[in-house]
């Protein structure tokens, strides 16, 4: 499959370029110096077209080694055979270049200048300097080029242009121009690191992977599922790069294809010091000081993907051997060399320690890196590690979203004193209840145990567990009292305290305490580095803490938070996509849907392959239907909506208030505001049944932006008792709209904007607006609705129920102005009165005012007076 490679990326440098070779100021023409790879001849290759575009006199050469040992040798095919004196030659050769070109301007483009022969060097400095020609040249950096060429530039004759590798944002708007689709940033971060933004094997391997099928489309985004290839055309040019390595010189480049960095002085005691240097000297090799330590790396990640792929097996294992054993002797400086030690180890010829690797399986899993603990696990397993081991790999492949049946097998077989039964009874829990949807036989489990464990400390433990079963489950207030009991305890393991701190931290987050999460969040944190089992319920609490954030109104606070945790998760495919959900989810209660929805599709791709991953994917499928509502993409949103209906994750239902208010914006986009005040309604009923306040708040401020004046008094109520400005401000909104004052809607507006719920305040606004013109004062009406495009710009041009009717005023009631928007989508009457409840001949008396109030006369004037969406689908695109 062959791409379209358009180097988007270099649109900037093509202009400066094109205006450097037109002829004004001194110079003429430019030198393009950079490495090898990087960009050079493509660009300069666009220069020259476009100055024949313009009318221009164009030649191209190329500087050869072979060409080198000729005079004139790049321009032999061009001149022909030449004789003569040297100086009588350069003349003749001048005039025999720009014969033909009339009155027309010459531009002379040299491929590899650094490679022209001195006599081609001096032709080349002479159409420069006499003005017979513009020049746009190649150089490679640090190459050593004629006199002639390098004085081009020093003495001002031409400039030079230090062309650099694509940046990593560069590089994604490069992959998204030639794959065509959105491309998942995570992926974008791999190509950029193993490529380095070098343009010709950016494209190498593109093109390599895409035919592999391993740069694919899930779920509408490309993403790289495998981060070590290698096709033959990209190995060879990196192989040509290095050259020829001798043996002393390969142990160094093997030795650090391995594992890099390297200590400087392990490195020389694995080689020899003087051959460390040569690789430097060489290219090979960089060395960076890192406080009083020095690090040998490879010049180029892709080095060492070529050593790695023609390395023997044998080979392989016996120099990473030696890297482990090396790291032994000179010990354990770095928290991670335990876990670089076992990882060489275990892939070497040296005897299993399985010590040494529980101790860095139970490492990994604090990192979260789950599949190297699985790994480091099972290989401990294999080595008798016992149950340390097994309970790592069991708890790691709990928390990769997996049943780990065979492993809880072995668990239970092995389980011998009360700690260890209930280390069982809590990977068990969590399995039934998040991963296998069994919430009923997790409680019942956790009963028994409960029921069978005397010792306080384990009771204690297992009353953790309860306390996030609880708060998930949506009984808010048993998973405080839970978590608060547990956590009195002084001998709480590292692995319960973080349960017991996300129980509490959800119980707290719907309830609408938010104020009192950071400590408990912060204690449950300091746990989780210190579990070598539950560590990823982290990820959880942090959600938690976030939505928590999010229903309060602390809407630049949830952003940290989710930046935060994003950046301690680079490179973990599981935790990234969970910071991605979260980012997104928090972006959209910001009112920027069409950036929201990039991130969520993006969280929907990579939780693809993570099965159920703990009810992560059904969290998703929540904001990204409302961001694809929001956006226009209504056909795409009743998908997932639909998913979502039937994927409702039974021990998730703490997110049954946000399911129906996804319904309820869907229903609002397309143009339903009863349908969507009556699921909001049902949120906020759903929400108050279970002691949700704060769900309860977000719900009925949603039936307010959708035009439900019923809710002040309750929202006044809750205003009282949820932390965060969120409640205050929807009880001034409510009030504001129940009385119809245009100036308090408009200082309620600016509240929720500072808060940072931009779509709420161009609602606030719009009802302004509306209320202004009831008013008739039209002067303050139109202030309102400038505010409101001003909003709507900011909120990337979407527009809710009430913006519409304040941008767009027209001459209807609300149930007139929904009628007329189904019947502009297309849906007949039947299809209407179905929608809304109402019999067809209302839904026909309804039409017929709407017709004779706007003056249309059928279903296609209808939608060109009203629309119905699909720009806004297309721009989310």
């Amino acid at each position: 499959m062959k791409q379209s490679w358009s180097f988007v990326g270099r649109r900037e440098e093509l202009r400066l370029l094109d205006e450097a070779t037109r002829g004004a100021g001194d110079q003429r023409g430019v030198v393009l110096a950079g490495a090898a790879g990087v960009g050079k001849t493509w660009l300069a290759r666009q220069v020259v077209a476009l100055a024949g575009e313009r009318g221009a006199f164009t030649r191209w050469v190329v500087g050869t080694e072979t060409g080198r040992g000729l005079p004139l040798g790049a321009f032999a095919a061009l001149l022909g055979p030449m004789s003569g004196d040297p100086t009588s030659v350069l003349w003749e050769a001048s005039r025999a270049l720009v014969a033909g070109a009339g009155r027309a301007e010459v531009v002379l483009g040299i491929d590899d200048a650094h490679l022209l022969d001195e006599v081609s060097a001096l032709l080349v400095h002479q159409l420069v300097v006499h003005d017979m020609a513009t020049v746009v040249a190649t150089v490679r950096s640090g190459e050593a080029a004629p006199a002639a060429v390098t004085g081009l530039w020093k003495d001002g004759h031409l400039d030079r242009l230090e062309v650099q590798p694509f940046s990593q944002p560069q590089t994604g708007a490069l992959l998204e121009a030639v794959l065509g689709g959105l491309v998942e940033d995570a992926s974008v971060s791999r190509v950029w690191a193993i490529t380095q933004g070098n343009a010709l094997y950016l494209r190498q391997l593109v093109d390599g992977e895409i035919e592999a099928r391993r740069l694919h489309r899930i779920r509408g985004v490309w993403r790289w599922s495998k981060e070590s290839p290698m096709s033959q055309g990209l190995a060879e040019l990196v192989a040509i790069r290095m050259g020829d390595l001798s043996e002393p010189m390969s142990a160094v480049a093997d030795l650090l294809a391995l594992e890099e960095p390297l200590g400087v002085g392990l490195l020389n005691r694995l080689t020899d010091s003087m051959v460390v240097e040569q690789a430097e000297a060489a290219g090979l090799i960089f060395v960076e000081q890192s406080g009083r330590r020095l690090h040998a790396r490879l010049t180029h990640p892709l080095y060492g993907e070529v050593r790695r792929v023609g390395m023997g097996l044998l080979r392989a294992r016996r120099l990473r051997g030696r890297i482990s054993q090396a790291l032994e002797v000179t010990g354990a400086r770095r928290g991670d060399d335990t876990l670089r030690r076992a990882v060489l180890a275990m892939d070497s010829d040296l005897v299993p320690d399985r010590r040494l690797l529980t101790e860095a399986a139970g490492h990994a899993a604090q990192l979260c890196d789950l599949p190297l603990a699985i790994r480091l696990g099972r290989t401990a397993q294999a080595a008798g590690g016992g149950f340390e081991a097994q309970a790592i790999v069991a708890a790691a492949v709990t928390g990769l979203g997996g049943s780990p049946n065979t492993e809880m097998a072995a668990l239970l077989a092995t389980a011998g004193t009360d700690a260890e039964v209930v280390r069982v009874t809590i990977t068990q829990v969590i399995t039934l209840a998040w991963m296998e949807l069994r919430p009923k036989d997790a409680e019942m489990l956790l009963e028994v145990a409960e029921s069978r464990v005397v010792d306080n400390d384990g009771r204690m433990q297992l009353m953790a567990m309860r306390s996030m079963l609880e708060g998930q489950l949506a009984r808010p207030a048993q998973a405080i009292e839970s978590a608060t009991t547990a956590l009195a305890s002084s001998r709480l393991p590292a692995g319960a305290t973080i349960l017991a701190c996300c129980g509490y931290a959800t119980g707290l987050a719907t309830t609408g305490r938010a104020d009192e999460m950071g400590p408990v969040v912060a204690r449950g944190l300091e746990a989780a580095s210190r579990s070598t089992e539950l560590s990823y319920v982290r990820f959880p609490m942090i959600g938690m803490q976030v939505t928590g954030l999010r229903l309060a109104g602390y809407l630049q606070e949830a952003v940290e938070v989710v930046r935060e945790c994003r950046e301690s998760v680079v490179g973990l495919d599981l935790s990234t996509a969970i910071s991605s959900m979260l980012m997104g989810d928090v972006i959209l209660a910001r009112g920027r849907p069409v950036s929201a929805l990039r991130w969520l599709r993006e969280a929907h791709a990579a939780l693809e392959r993570f099965d159920h991953a703990g009810g992560f994917e059904y969290a998703c499928l929540i904001p990204l239907s409302r961001a694809l509502a929001l956006t226009g993409d209504l056909a795409a949103a009743d998908e997932v909506l639909a998913e979502l209906c039937a994927k409702e994750h039974p021990t998730l239902l703490f997110l049954r208030p946000d399911m129906l208010l996804a319904q309820a914006w869907t229903a609002a986009a397309q143009g339903v505001s009863s349908g969507a005040i009556a699921f909001a309604r049902k949120a906020a009923s759903v929400a108050v049944a279970t002691g949700q306040f704060a769900h309860e708040v977000q719900a009925l401020h949603a039936a307010l932006c959708f035009g439900d004046r019923s809710v002040v008094e309750r929202l006044a109520v809750l205003a009282t008792r949820v932390d965060g400005p969120r409640a205050q401000a929807a009880a001034a909104h409510a009030a504001a709209l129940t009385a119809d004052n245009g100036d308090a809607l408009r200082a309620v507006s600016v509240e929720l904007e500072q808060m940072g719920d931009l779509l709420a305040a161009a609602d606030a606004a719009a009802q302004a607006a509306t209320a202004y013109t009831r008013a008739d004062r039209r002067g303050a009406a139109q202030g309102a609705v400038a505010r409101v495009r001003q909003l709507t710009e900011r909120c990337e041009g979407v527009r809710t129920l009430a913006t519409i009717a304040a941008i767009q005023p027209l001459p209807l009631t609300d149930r007139e102005r929904e009628i007329a928007t189904l019947a502009a989508r297309g849906m007949s009457n039947r299809d209407i009165a179905d929608r809304l409840v109402i019999s067809i001949r209302t839904v026909e008396g309804h039409l017929y005012r709407v017709n004779a109030r706007l003056g249309t006369t059928g279903r296609a004037e209808l939608a060109a007076i009203l629309g119905t969406g699909e720009q806004r689908a297309g721009n989310a695109r």
